[in-house]
C-alpha cells in the first residue's frame, strides 16, 4: 500500500448525447491512513423518449442534480455510489467513487452489495404470494401455523398480517454486544426470535406500529413452516429466477460477497480515541435472515422494483396489502407502513419506498405507485448504521424526486436496518 501517493482518478465514461468536461481528481484524505483519489462519476444517461409529450420531458430525471449528488467520491461520507432512476418518465444511470481505497480504481457500476432491509420487500412478496395461493391466511394468528412459538397466556393471537405491517408487538431480539468483533460468527435467527419472545410483548397486536427486524425474522420462519422448504430457496424459486435476478442471493453464514462488488467501509472509533475507516466488506449476516441478509445489485433491484409495482410479482388483490396502512388504536402515532413499504406524501405526490443498511452499504428502492419514477441506489456509506441519513444518499433521493424535501427524507432514518 502506497499511503503517501496521490493517484489519478479513473476517467468518467458516458454514452448517448451527454458531454461532461474532464476533471482532475483531488486526493480524498480520509482519516484512515489511506489516501485515495476522488473518482469522477461514470455516467450512462437516457432521457425521456423523444416521442414523449413535452410534459413528460419536463418530468424526466434531473441529470445535473443527480450528477452533482454523487460527484467528488470518495469523501468522508462515502467511498462509492451506484444509482439507477427509471420508470415511464425516463431513465438515468450513474456511478461514482472507487472500488476500494487501496488501489483507488473506479467503482464497479454493476457491483453487488449487502441490501439490508430492502430484503423485507422480497419477504413480504413471498408471503403475499402464499396468501394468493391459499397457503397462508393473513387474518389467522401466527399461533395457528407455529403452535408453541408464542407462549399461551403471554401473547394474544397475533395475525400474520401484523408481522407484515410491523404491528405485532414483538420486541427486538438480542444479538452480539460487539458486532464487529463477532462479524465472522454465526448467530442462528431462531435464537434471536427466542430471545425476543422471552421478553414478552410490548403491546397487543395491531395497537401500534413499530419498525423492527423481528417480525420479518418470524415471517421467514413462518414461510419455512408453511412451505416445508428453506426461505432462501423459496425466494429464489418464486422471485429471483422468474425475474432473472442473477446478482441476488442469500449468503447465509458465508461472510463474503460473491462476484463483483465494491468494498464497504465503516467509520469506527479506536481505543486511542481516533476515528478510522475499517473495511467491513466481509461479515456473516445470517442472523438478519429474511429481514436483511440479501445480497443484490442496483440492476437487479430495479428489475424487481419495476416488476413489483407493475403487478408482476404479487397478484393485484394481495399487492394492495403493500399500499394499505393499518388502523391502529386511538391515540397511537399514525402508521406509515403497509406490508413492508413505507408511504411518503408531499406536494401531491406519493412515493412508496424501503431503505436498508448494513455496515459499509446503505440502499433504497422507491417508486411512485404507478411506476412513473423508480429509484434504486446503493451508497458505500461510512456511517451506514448512523442515526442520520447519509448526505450522499439524501442528495440522490432529492435529485431523483425533485419534489422531495429534506424533512421528508429525514423520516427515512428509522428505516435503515
Amino acid at each position: 500500500m502506497d499511503s503517501d501517493s496521490t493517484r489519478s482518478a479513473p476517467q468518467p465514461t458516458w454514452s448517448h448525447t451527454v458531454r461532461l468536461p474532464a476533471r482532475t481528481a483531488l486526493a480524498a484524505a480520509l482519516v484512515i491512513g489511506l489516501t485515495g483519489a476522488a473518482a469522477a462519476p461514470a455516467l450512462a444517461v437516457a432521457h425521456a423518449p423523444a416521442t414523449a409529450a413535452a410534459s413528460a420531458q419536463r418530468s424526466a430525471p434531473d441529470g445535473k442534480a443527480l450528477r452533482d449528488a454523487i460527484k467528488g467520491l470518495p469523501n468522508a461520507d462515502a467511498t462509492a455510489a451506484l444509482v439507477r432512476v427509471g420508470g415511464t418518465d425516463g431513465t438515468w444511470r450513474g456511478s461514482s467513487g472507487v472500488h476500494d481505497l487501496v488501489t483507488g480504481r473506479k467503482a464497479d457500476p454493476h457491483g453487488r452489495f449487502r441490501a439490508g432491509s430492502t430484503t423485507k420487500i422480497v419477504t413480504a412478496a413471498v408471503a403475499l404470494q402464499l396468501a394468493a395461493e391459499g397457503e397462508l391466511d393473513l387474518d389467522k394468528p401466527v399461533q395457528h401455523y407455529m403452535p408453541g412459538l408464542l407462549p399461551e397466556g403471554k401473547f394474544e393471537p397475533m395475525p400474520v398480517r401484523s408481522l407484515l405491517n410491523y404491528t405485532s408487538g414483538l420486541k427486538s431480539g438480542d444479538g452480539f454486544d460487539d458486532e464487529y468483533a463477532h462479524r465472522y460468527d454465526t448467530l442462528d435467527p431462531r435464537k434471536v426470535v427466542a430471545s425476543a419472545i422471552a421478553k414478552g410483548p410490548e403491546h397487543d397486536p395491531g395497537y401500534e406500529q413499530h419498525y423492527r427486524n423481528i417480525g420479518y425474522t418470524v415471517l421467514g420462519l413462518l414461510i419455512e413452516r408453511v412451505t416445508g422448504d428453506s426461505y432462501a430457496h423459496q425466494a429464489a424459486q418464486r422471485i429471483f429466477r422468474p425475474l432473472h435476478l442473477r446478482d441476488t442471493y442469500f449468503p447465509g453464514a458465508d461472510p463474503h460477497i460473491r462476484g463483483p462488488h465494491n468494498r464497504g467501509y465503516q467509520s469506527m472509533k479506536q481505543p486511542d480515541g481516533t476515528t478510522r475507516l475499517v473495511d467491513v466488506t466481509e461479515w456473516n449476516q445470517s442472523d438478519r435472515f429474511a429481514a436483511g441478509d440479501m445480497i443484490s445489485s442496483t440492476a437487479d433491484l430495479e428489475v424487481f422494483t419495476q416488476a413489483l409495482f407493475d403487478g408482476e410479482v404479487v397478484p393485484q388483490p394481495q399487492l394492495k396489502e403493500m399500499f394499505t396502512l393499518p388502523e391502529l388504536a386511538p391515540g397511537a402515532p399514525e402508521p406509515i407502513f403497509g406490508a413492508g413499504l413505507q408511504r411518503m406524501e408531499f406536494k401531491g405526490k406519493v412515493i412508496w419506498l424501503k431503505t436498508g443498511a448494513r455496515y459499509g452499504y446503505t440502499n433504497m428502492i422507491a417508486s411512485t405507485e404507478n411506476g412513473s419514477r423508480t429509484l434504486v441506489y446503493s451508497v458505500n456509506a461510512t456511517d451506514a448504521k448512523g442515526t442520520g441519513m447519509n448526505p450522499i444518499a439524501e442528495r440522490i433521493a432529492l435529485g431523483a424526486y425533485a419534489y422531495a424535501t429534506p424533512v421528508m427524507l429525514a423520516k427515512t432514518v428509522m428505516l435503515l436496518g
